[in-house]
């Protein structure tokens, strides 16, 4: 059975007792210096803090949102013709037509002729641009 569970001779040290007078070696000042933001009780500065000069997230763009609304996919009733020869506008038939890309979702139908195509339209994930 182990008899012996105390560290062998030389292979710890004990605690740094700071401020506990000049014998100690780390007395008066404790190891902070002489004066400076660093010596002054309380002293705490912020992450990223760069000393005055502006720090880098600050020099940096901002970048990296994304938005969980996805918007449809536009098409112009007036620039592409082919919408209105389409009986029941669907989004399959708008891909068929190779009007609304394969990945699209969603599609909008925009323009002046938008709100004479309503009718046409067969499908909750087609929409137009009119007001009625």
């Amino acid at each position: 059975m182990l008899e012996n569970l105390s560290p062998s001779t030389g292979s710890s040290r004990g605690i740094k007792r700071i401020g506990r007078g000049q014998g100690s070696g780390h007395g008066k000042t404790a190891g902070r210096g002489n004066k400076g933001q660093r010596a002054r009780a309380g002293s705490k500065r912020k992450v990223g803090f760069e000393g005055g000069q502006q720090p880098l997230y600050r020099r940096l763009p901002k970048v990296g949102f994304n938005s969980g609304v996805e918007k449809p996919y536009a098409i112009s009733a007036d620039r592409f013709p082919a919408v209105r020869e389409i009986a029941e506008i669907t989004l399959e038939a708008l891909k068929a037509a190779g009007l609304a890309p394969k990945n699209a979702k969603r599609a909008k139908i925009i323009g002046t002729g938008a709100s004479d195509l309503a009718a046409q339209i067969k499908d909750e994930l087609v929409t137009t641009s009119s007001k009625k």
